[in-house]
């Protein structure tokens, strides 16, 4: 296993991806738990979720460079975030993949393989407008799939439950094309943010990316 692939966003901020090859015995090798750490991977055991579990917090250890134990918990809203470090981290993975996002501001990352199904739960996280402007157009897959992964990553980095694709993140239309920038705005009672997500196709693989 080792890193696939790693950008340098600026001085504070990078991604990185992991393409998960090894077992579960090897990655778990390769980290420091705590006993609550080690039950909940336990429970976790029999499922594809145990790999991925593992994968991005080796991938974690990987970028922050440490040997040292890393104390990363989860908040009351899901998100994963760093006892004793100061950085925010958004942590995401798919069938091989891992993905983690570091910097010192609230970050989101997201990473879905590109498959056929989305078509039919697009009208799940898009809103009428967006359904529209995306209709029979090439590349719609992709396209979906950089819907998707660009709300999922304002999410993360809103990092609040009750949030609802469709009806609190809208995207700007954009045209797909392997590489690009959507803006998004999250809209939710008194809360008004505006974002700009990078997106890119990897392989069959889609990812979004955000820095707050």
């Amino acid at each position: 296993m080792a890193i696939a692939y790693r950008k340098q966003i600026d001085e504070d901020t990078e991604f990185a991806l992991w393409r998960i090859e090894e077992n579960a015995e090897d990655l778990y090798a390769q980290l420091q738990l705590n006993d609550d750490e080690k039950a909940f991977v336990e429970q976790l055991r029999h499922g594809k979720r145990h790999l991925h579990w593992l994968g991005t917090r080796v991938l974690l250890r990987a970028m922050l460079q440490t040997d040292e134990y890393i104390d990363c918990k989860v908040d009351a809203h899901g998100k994963p975030y760093l006892v004793n470090l100061p950085y925010h981290i958004s942590l995401s993975h798919s069938f091989e993949f891992a993905a983690v996002m570091i910097s010192k501001r609230p970050v989101g990352i997201d990473i879905e393989q590109i498959r056929q199904k989305v078509e039919r739960i697009a009208s799940k996280f898009m809103n009428p407008d967006e359904l529209k402007a995306v209709s029979n157009k090439d590349n719609m897959v992709e396209a979906l799939y950089a819907y998707w992964c660009a709300k999922e990553a304002v999410y993360k980095c809103y990092g609040q439950k009750e949030v609802s694709f469709v009806h609190n993140i809208s995207l700007q239309p954009f045209s797909y094309k392997p590489k690009g920038t959507i803006q998004a705005k999250l809209h939710k009672s008194d809360v008004q943010l505006d974002y700009e997500v990078h997106y890119f196709r990897y392989e069959d693989y889609m990812v979004g990316y955000v820095k707050g």
